[in-house]
């Protein structure tokens, strides 16, 4: 904020030439009057509020009416005027060639210099060159330009409607967006990307190394007040539709997403939930391609878009999601091509569909969900398409059964015929019976919007609870809050209705909320509690609040009265409307169903707005009849069998209604149950501490750069932005009670007595200090402060407090220190005596092995030696003392005689004693060699039970091996011998012995060729019926015979080998296993041999006594013949 300083100021010097120049000018040619700047203090302070600085007179401004007629109107927006000075008063001269703002003839305010004055008109020099004739009254003093840029409207001098506006257009000239006025943070729409956001940003503010205006740092003063204070905090976020209201909500979400520290995965799923809500309840309209709807499902004007999610299903759905649920492209459904608009500049349906699924994703909603949601949506589309004929002249329809009908019985869940009849009949009770009615075409499409309407809002509902469950914490971990309220903007369109009704209404509350608590609820107590205060006029809107909710005759009231008559209708609304309110000044009726309301920016005549009562009645029942509940009851789908619960839970059905009426749902109406919501609202906005951002619109056509005066200063009167920064600049923004001060400074004292009553203890603390006394004012209750001064308080407070913490810390340290000291050194003390137990154990398990190594002869002989060494040594010395004791007794006079003895005695016991060091030394040095020649000897025993236990498996694996072969050698010989015996019995004639050979021997690969004899298994092989008689005649039985005596011989060798005493060598064992192998080669071939011969003859006694055979045979069959 800019100080006043004792220099003399640029302005000053300027005035002081002026005069100079001006003493010889006429008074008729002087300026008119303006305001006296204010004289600045010692220290560069404000002024005392009881000497209040001289504003500017003549609170009045001009309010255009229709006929740009120009009327009075007290304690409007920017009310200062150029105060009028007399003719000849020496201070004219001082006021010429500065800068004022003049209004011209189109009501715009223009900046210019005062060439001169005559009477109540001033010659004013435009910037282009012109000079033009301005009346005073139409003069505003403007700043300097070094107050141009200032970012807090309260640090110009000239607070006024001009010099506002003039400051805004110039700092967003320079994309510089943000200001401050007051506690309110000022946010104009750019209408496109400013370079002031991202994580270094974020950063900046985070540490404290920024502090201009930014969403940034509203977002961080809340969140560490909720810290400091631990109480909820709020950020209200207000302005027109399309002023940025919810991009504004959006970045104070991902700032206090990163600043909460939480972890990417909460900051994450807290951002994807701005962009699932933004889907599903945002929309285009005219003013706004991202607005917050109150409903744009089933009706849309021309230029709007519905929800944003049908446009991004039908562009970006997979395929494989199109084909399920039948969708085709947005432009072929009724409820989206209606308003003739499809698509938003720069921005990407199909994208955000992509965008959207990985949101659900990270909120953990499944993927099973996410299709029933879709389902949900394609049905509404498909039931929008769904149309009607008339069948008589009584306008009776039917549906027309087409793929509509079929697509959206078939993603409900239902019949097609079950939803035919529920759009196209209803149930009435005529006294006991029940009576099926036709619909009309108007009653049928209302039926079928309803049931659309409906099922996009149980979807929305339904969303909301999958992601606060997402989001929820449990009340364990519930802490305080921030809130970020996106207020509904200001809606004044082309044709307005009952979306409207109620969004403005809502608008309403809210302003009154935002002015009670930053304009009249502040005043209020100043003025109670006794402080000295001017009161600052602003615009109350509680007049319009009143046409609105007053009972019995506000038009909430009058409309639910009618809601609640059947026979009523939209019409017979405006006519009782017109009859109740016409004397109230913001109602005016007019003719063909509508009315004014004249909303709470006064008289201004852009916010008069015009409402249509077409439908208010029916919207506000927002009846749904019982098929429409027992239809969603037939359903298989898992979304409409939740909703119907939901509907009957929260409506009651009628069953006792008026003969010949439809039976309904009834509920409370709807405009009921949204004033509720706000008033619950407001009821927690109330009990946090808030933060208010007010987003300004600076053109309606959303061209960035562009900004349009007229537009902005509407806005700017709405919010009561002047208001505000009056206050914030001439009241006191720091109050604390005398208690919490006292309690909070009262250390900085020093000694004080206990007797002493805050108040007495706050005087005496404010005036150790040297804080001005117009600096703050005691009131009944509290102490108020002006912007800045308490700082000088908790500057001491704080140096007072490091230094406590300083020497607290410093001597907890200490105590820490020392205890943890204590118990290191315990610790310390466990481990090294559990280190010497182990290492203590460790010695003395060596020790006991070393002893048990140690041959023992050895050992006993060095014990014996040291015995004996030791008992002669204890007997001479004990026999020298006994000599030495006697000769003292018997001759005491001859003590040194005795001691001439005793020398040589010494000089032998020193030798002997060298001597018997030398054999222990020897003796020790022997032990060391047998101890040393018994390690060589443990290894080689070592190596050689390795090597013996290597030449066991060696061994074993041979006998396996020889076992297998032999078998495989007996099992050759046992197939010989069969098939000898299968010859013998074919052919009973060839029972020689030089029967043929087997077919195993036709092979000379025998297997056995390489084996070796083995095994220990004996067999037997008989003859198998060849006669054994005759020696000669056999070839094979005494090679049968020999081949059984061999193997008995090999195997009774092997084994004799194996099994070799512990005391041999096991080298000796395998040369004995060669040698055993080399005679089994050497048999093997000889035998091998042999035993071919042998086939050889019994092949050839096969072969003659097979000749013979046939011979015989072939010569009995040619007798047969």
């Amino acid at each position: 904020m800019l100080s006043l300083s004792t220099a003399r100021s640029s302005l000053e010097e300027m005035l002081e030439s002026l005069r100079r120049e001006e003493e010889t000018q006429t008074p008729g040619d002087l300026p008119p009057a303006l305001p006296p700047r204010p004289k600045a203090t010692s220290r560069a302070r404000l002024p005392s509020p009881k000497r209040r600085p001289s504003l500017p007179v003549g609170a009045s401004s001009c309010a255009v009416n229709k006929e740009g007629s120009v009327g009075e109107r007290e304690n409007c927006f920017g009310a200062e005027k150029v105060e009028e000075l007399e003719d000849g008063d020496e201070d004219e001269g001082n006021r010429k060639k500065l800068r004022v703002w003049c209004r011209r003839h189109d009501y715009l305010w223009e900046s210019g210099q005062i060439r001169s004055n005559s009477g109540e008109k001033a010659l004013v020099l435009l910037p282009d060159g012109t000079v033009v004739t301005v009346p005073t009254q139409d003069l505003l003093p403007a700043n300097p330009h070094i107050l141009d840029e200032v970012d807090d409207l309260a640090q110009l001098s000239y607070l006024n409607e001009p010099s506002v506006l003039h400051n805004l257009q110039y700092r967003y000239t320079k994309d510089n967006i943000y200001s401050k006025a007051g506690p309110v943070l000022l946010a104009i729409n750019p209408f496109k990307s400013v370079p002031i956001y991202g994580d270094d940003i974020v950063t900046a503010y985070r540490k404290n190394l920024l502090d201009s205006p930014h969403v940034y740092a509203t977002a961080d003063a809340a969140y560490k007040a909720m810290i400091a204070d631990e109480v909820n905090q709020s950020i209200i976020i207000s302005g027109e539709s399309g002023a940025g209201k919810t991009e504004t909500a959006k970045i104070a979400m991902q700032y206090l997403a990163a600043r909460g520290g939480g972890g990417d995965v909460i900051e994450s799923k807290v951002l994807q939930t701005s962009c699932i809500l933004e889907a599903f309840g945002n929309a285009k309209t005219a003013m706004n391609n991202n607005s917050s709807r109150f409903s744009r499902v089933v009706q849309l004007a021309q230029g709007e878009r519905s929800y944003h999610i049908f446009y991004q299903l039908c562009s970006g759905a997979p395929s494989g999601l199109r084909g399920r649920l039948r969708l085709r492209g947005a432009s072929e459904y009724k409820y989206l091509n209606q308003s003739e608009c499809l698509e938003i500049p720069n921005i990407d349906d199909a994208q955000k569909f992509h965008d959207l699924m990985e949101a659900l994703d990270s909120i953990r909603i499944c993927k099973e969900d996410q299709e029933y949601a879709f389902e949900m949506l394609a049905a509404v589309l498909w039931l929008g398409n769904i149309s009607f004929v008339v069948t008589d002249n009584q306008k009776h329809i039917e549906v027309v059964s087409d793929e509509a009908v079929t697509n959206a019985a078939g993603l409900m869940g239902c019949f097609e015929q079950d939803l035919i009849l529920t759009l196209s009949t209803r149930r009435v009770r005529a006294g006991k019976d029940e009576v099926t009615k036709s619909l009309t075409l108007e009653q049928a499409i209302a039926t079928r919007d309803a049931l659309a309407s409906f099922i996009y809002v149980s979807l929305f509902d339904w969303l909301v609870e999958k992601i606060n469950l997402s989001l929820s914490m449990g009340k364990d971990n519930m802490g305080c809050s921030v809130s970020i309220l996106d207020m509904c903007g200001f809606e004044s369109l082309k044709k307005n209705n009952f979306e409207q009704f109620c969004t403005n209404y809502a608008n309403e509350r809210l302003q009154q909320h935002l002015n009670q608590h930053l304009i009249k609820h502040e005043q209020e107590e100043y003025e109670l509690d006794g402080i000295d205060w001017n009161k600052v006029e602003f615009e109350d809107n509680q007049e319009c609040i009143d046409l609105f909710e007053k009972k019995p005759i506000g038009l909430m009231p009058i409309l639910d009265e009618l809601s609640n008559l059947p026979k009523a209708t939209d019409l017979t609304f405006s006519a009782k409307l017109k009859h109740h309110l016409s004397n109230n000044r913001c109602f005016q009726g007019e003719r063909g169903g509508t009315f004014r309301i004249r909303h709470h920016a006064g008289e201004a005549s852009l916010l008069v707005v015009l409402y249509e009562t077409e439908k208010f009645l029916e919207k506000n029942r927002d009846q749904v009849h019982s098929e429409i509940i027992e239809l969603y009851a037939s359903c298989t789908g898992r979304l409409p069998q939740s909703f119907a619960p939901l509907l009957k839970q929260s409506q009651n059905l009628d069953s006792a209604s008026v003969q010949s009426e439809m039976s309904v749902c009834k509920k409370q109406s709807v405009a009921t149950t949204f004033k509720g919501q706000l008033f619950k609202l407001i009821q927690h906005l109330e009990s946090t501490k808030q933060h208010f951002i007010c987003c300004i619109r600076p053109n309606n056509k959303q061209i960035p750069g562009a900004f349009e005066k007229d537009i902005a200063l509407r806005q700017l009167r709405c919010c009561g932005i002047l208001q505000v920064v009056r206050i914030s600049k001439s009241g006191y923004p720091m109050q604390m009670t005398h208690q919490e001060f006292t309690k909070r400074y009262v250390s900085l004292l020093g000694e004080t007595k206990d007797s002493q009553d805050p108040l007495s203890l706050s005087i005496a603390i404010l005036q150790k200090f040297g804080i001005l006394p117009e600096m703050y004012q005691v009131g009944y209750t509290k102490l108020y402060f002006r912007k800045g001064q308490i700082d000088v308080l908790e500057d001491v407070r704080k140096q007072g407090t490091l230094e406590l913490q300083k020497c607290f810390n410093g001597r907890h340290a200490c105590q820490d220190f020392c205890k943890l000291k204590e118990e290191v050194l315990t610790l310390q003390s466990y481990i090294r005596g559990e280190i010497a137990r182990k290492e203590y154990g460790a010695l003395l398990g060596l020790k006991k092995q070393v002893i048990r190594t140690r041959p023992d002869k050895l050992f006993m002989a060095i014990v014996q030696i040291q015995s004996v060494i030791r008992g002669w040594l204890a007997r001479k010395q004990f026999n020298h003392l006994r000599n030495s004791k006697q000769l003292n007794v018997s001759n005491p006079k001859q003590g040194r005689r005795i001691s001439e003895v005793k020398d040589p005695q010494q000089e032998t016991l020193s030798l002997v004693v060298e001597e018997l060091q030398k054999r222990v030394s020897m003796a020790e040095a022997t032990l060391g060699q047998k101890e040393t020649e018994n390690m060589g000897l443990r290894e080689q025993l070592v190596q050689y039970e390795v090597r013996w236990s290597e030449y066991e498996a060696k061994v074993k694996s041979m006998e396996e091996m020889w076992q297998k072969q032999i078998t495989s050698l007996q099992m050759s010989l046992a197939a010989a011998k069969k098939s000898l015996i299968a010859e013998n019995a074919i052919n009973p004639a060839r029972r020689l012995d030089g029967a043929q050979s087997p077919p195993f021997y036709e092979s000379e690969d025998m297997s056995m060729g390489t084996q070796t004899p083995g095994g220990s298994t004996p067999m037997r092989y008989p003859n198998n019926g060849i006669d054994d008689t005759n020696g000669s005649l056999n070839p094979v039985s005494h090679l049968t015979k020999e081949f059984e005596d061999r193997r008995r011989a090999f195997d009774e060798e092997a084994l004799a080998v194996v099994e070799v005493k512990s005391d041999q060598s096991p080298i000796h064992a395998v040369e004995e296993f060669r040698r055993l192998r080399q005679r089994f080669e050497a048999w093997k071939r000889d035998y091998k041999g042999r035993l071919k011969e042998a086939k050889g003859k019994v092949y050839k006694l096969g072969r003659n006594d097979a000749e013979k055979h046939r011979r015989k045979w072939w010569g009995k069959k040619s007798k047969r013949g």
